[in-house]
């Protein structure tokens, strides 16, 4: 347990550590933004100039989500959360702005990639960036609502206020940024809202009770039997948030590590949908 903690602790200082090359290398030289908070920070230093760092405003804005956080999701997810937004504040600020190319488009590109590669595995493992994914999950879990649109809105006012600060074309390329973003972080983690997961295994008692005591969701079984062994099995259907993927990861590798499980993405969900 102390070994998952450690390494969970070690890959979200790596996050935070690609977050911030991703920035101060690439996307900050090119005036080329990031999304979410990140952007919202590269705005606000960009109009206050000397009265205000990206770094440190990152870290103010993160300030009121986390709190939220702390009443609404939880201790453990709140607190790796709030360790990512400092280690990233902290190596923007230490971390000097270094041109490495003069191409936007590249800038664009490899600054979008590497912010995603460090978002991805931050979320795989159970923690955020902070900023918009805390608001998301925490209206996920009260409401049940999409939350796309609020990542869309806040990411559209992103791009116009970049577009009327220094033109349009670098609202484009920002654009572009978030593009490669998007589809890194798909490939690593998720952004479907909603997953379900179906799990065939023979310990699904434990397995229920396990989920029950972490996990605030239903859950439907169907008997189930192996073609090849003839064995009896159980499986069981889960409707869960991207934010409660890592918890159930780890859930079914403690209570049966031979448990097939297959991660599905859920367009949509009718009826009864268990939440806090």
């Amino acid at each position: 347990m102390v070994w998952l903690e450690t390494k969970k602790v070690f890959i979200v200082l790596i996050g935070a550590l690609l977050n911030a090359i991703a920035m101060n290398f690439f996307l900050i030289p090119a005036n080329v933004y990031a999304s979410g908070f990140t952007g919202v920070a590269q705005l606000l230093s960009s109009i206050l100039g000397n009265f205000g760092s990206t770094g440190i405003l990152l870290f103010i804005l993160n300030i009121p989500v986390t709190i939220l956080a702390w009443k609404k999701v939880g201790r453990s997810f709140t607190i790796y959360s709030f360790l990512s937004v400092f280690l990233m504040s902290f190596f923007l600020e230490v971390i000097p702005v270094i041109h490495v190319s003069k191409d936007i488009l590249l800038n664009a590109v490899f600054g979008g990639v590497i912010a995603a590669v460090g978002v991805g595995i931050t979320l795989k493992w159970g923690a955020s960036t902070g900023g918009m994914d805390i608001i998301a999950m925490v209206l996920s879990r009260m409401k049940d609502k999409p939350v796309g649109t609020y990542f869309f809105t806040l990411n559209a006012i992103i791009i116009i206020t970049a577009g009327f600060l220094y033109g349009w074309e670098k609202a484009l390329y920002t654009l572009v940024t978030l593009y490669a973003s998007t589809r890194v972080i798909d490939a690593i983690h998720t952004r479907h809202e909603k997953l379900t997961a179906l799990i065939i295994t023979k310990k699904s008692e434990e397995m229920k009770k396990a989920i029950h005591d972490k996990l605030v969701r239903g859950i439907t079984t169907f008997p189930a039997k192996g073609a090849f062994t003839n064995e009896n099995k159980e499986m069981m259907m889960i409707v869960i948030t991207r934010y409660e993927l890592f918890d159930l990861e780890r859930i079914i590798k403690e209570v049966d590590p031979n448990a097939f499980t297959n991660i599905v993405q859920t367009a949509g969900v009718y009826g009864f949908f268990r939440r806090d």
